[in-house]
């Protein structure tokens, strides 16, 4: 162990690593305090970064763009009751309640210093829950991955916040896609209409650029500029941070550990683990009708909730190629696209660059205090940047990124698609998420499903034999029944309550 951790600090010590992570730091920073501008638009939009850099500098961007913007995105949040990312919305009154009560110093450091110990709670439950996993994921046959990967399906129509028939039909929209070209266990030609660019298939990057870059570009022009900041100094940023610490460390705790398990969820995420923190915090609170008038304890749950899912959602993501959120969705194109390929053996093939990871991660959260810190001193400047001129730079990056992925227009076009395509879904309530779950991890259904019935001779039966996925089988078939029985619930209970009343 000792050998593969000085490898690991070998492989990132290089100057590349270290520039690279402090570039996406900031980078991540600047996109997740500009309103409306998510963390996984802002990781989508370094991919085409990530084809000139090696494998290790290339994970680092990743790791610390996300990490920061999903701190960042409490800043406007704080000041303009505008939050930057998803993941802010949670708490975004809160915290600009407590600005309009002069606290704006202590909500802001909140956000920094429980978004970095949230941070390094996620991580040491990567590097705790992974190994122990990898090793049970050694034993996993065809069946198992079946079963697990539509396990993994399921879990996005649970968590998704809006209608779970809705969040159905957008995985089955990303199932389709996948199975766009020639790349299946038969190798025939599927919905190519002729086009040759698609008898490879739609690549996962470009639906996800478009999805997530182009489709918010879209929806800012139609919404109106958010209002000018009011020019302002700070105070001490971290003043009083320790003092909340000791006061709310249960709170703390409870965020860190809903945030894990949360971000283990395929297709969860850091704003479903910062909406679900808020909610408990104000549920189990000894002052819950302090909340929403500028009440820190909201702010130190859901802040050390959200990026300890972020963490925690490369566990699946590492072993077994499902991604736990849309970050980590990209982050597993960049894996496959530098040869680090998700699975159990890669914890042991390519131990080094497993703890090489742990320690981006660890450094990141650090470096988000003194870049926080800075950020939010910034912070003026940064939201004076009128959206007229960000957004055709969004464009561009995106084009000139859609391009590098196969050199030829066929990628831009793609992109453009999925914008239109994302706009629209959203737009009309159904969940982007559930489309880019499907999309990713529709090939490794298929695959393991057809591989299964050519072992089992086209029996079913083998697909329930096997212990492990007898359990995994009964988790994903009751995940595909909640929703049925929760709709049938609620028609059933008004009548019994009617039926009640008449009596």
């Amino acid at each position: 162990m000792l050998k593969t951790l000085i490898e690991a600090f070998a492989l990132i010590s290089t100057w590349e690593v270290i520039i690279a992570m402090f570039a996406a730091s900031v980078y991540g920073l600047v996109i997740g305090s500009l309103p409306g501008l998510s963390a996984t638009m802002a990781t989508a939009l370094l991919v085409p970064v990530t084809f000139y850099l090696s494998p290790i500098a290339a994970i680092a961007t990743i790791v610390a763009a996300s990490s920061m913007a999903i701190f960042s995105g409490d800043i406007p949040g704080a000041l303009l009751r505008i939050p930057g990312t998803p993941a802010s919305a949670a708490y975004a009154d809160e915290a600009y309640a407590m600005t309009r009560k002069g606290q704006a110093e202590l909500a802001l450091g909140a956000g920094v210093w429980f978004s970095a110990v949230g941070g390094i709670a996620g991580v040491l439950s990567l590097m705790i829950l992974a190994p122990p996993l990898a090793e049970i994921a050694l034993s996993f046959s065809t069946f198992e991955y079946f079963w697990l990967a539509l396990l993994g399906l399921m879990c996005a129509t649970l968590v998704a916040r809006s209608s779970p028939v809705k969040a159905i039909a957008g995985m089955f929209l990303g199932l389709l896609v996948s199975c766009i070209g020639i790349e299946n266990p038969g190798g025939v030609p599927r919905f190519t209409f002729g086009i040759t660019d698609l008898f490879g298939g739609i690549e996962p990057i470009p639906a996800l650029v478009g999805v997530f870059a182009v489709a918010q570009v879209m929806r800012a022009m139609l919404t109106p500029e958010p209002p000018p900041l009011p020019r302002r100094k700070f105070g001490s940023i971290m003043a009083g941070q320790w003092k909340l610490t000791k006061l709310y460390h249960w709170q703390m705790t409870r965020g860190n550990i809903v945030g894990i398990i949360i971000g283990v969820l395929p297709g969860a995420g850091a704003d479903m683990a910062a909406w679900v923190s808020y909610a408990m915090s104000k549920r189990f609170s000894k002052e819950p009708e302090k909340f929403g008038t500028g009440h820190v304890e909201g702010l130190v749950e859901a802040g050390a909730s959200n990026n300890a899912s972020i963490a925690s959602g490369w566990v699946p993501s590492l072993l077994f190629g499902i991604p736990g959120d849309t970050i980590a969705a990209i982050a597993i194109g960049v894996l496959y696209m530098k040869g680090l390929n998700p699975g159990p053996t890669l914890f042991t093939e390519k131990a080094s660059s497993m703890y090489a990871i742990y320690l981006m991660f660890i450094i990141a959260n650090i470096l988000m205090i003194p870049l926080g810190i800075a950020m939010i001193r910034v912070a003026a400047y940064i939201l004076l940047a009128p959206r007229s001129a960000i957004m055709p730079i969004i464009m561009l990056c995106c084009a000139v990124g859609s391009f590098a992925i196969g050199n030829n227009m066929f990628g831009v076009v793609t992109v453009a698609a999925f914008g239109v395509i994302g706009y629209v879904m959203e737009a009309n309530g159904y969940p982007v998420a559930a489309m880019v779950l499907g999309i990713v991890m529709g090939t490794m259904v298929e695959q393991a499903f057809v591989t299964s019935l050519i072992k089992s001779d086209g029996s079913i039966l083998p697909f329930f034999e096997r212990p492990v996925a007898a359990i995994l089988a009964a988790m994903a078939i009751g995940a595909l029944l909640w929703p049925v029985m929760v709709w049938v619930w609620r028609k059933v209970k008004p009548a019994q309550t009617a039926a009640a009343t008449g009596r």
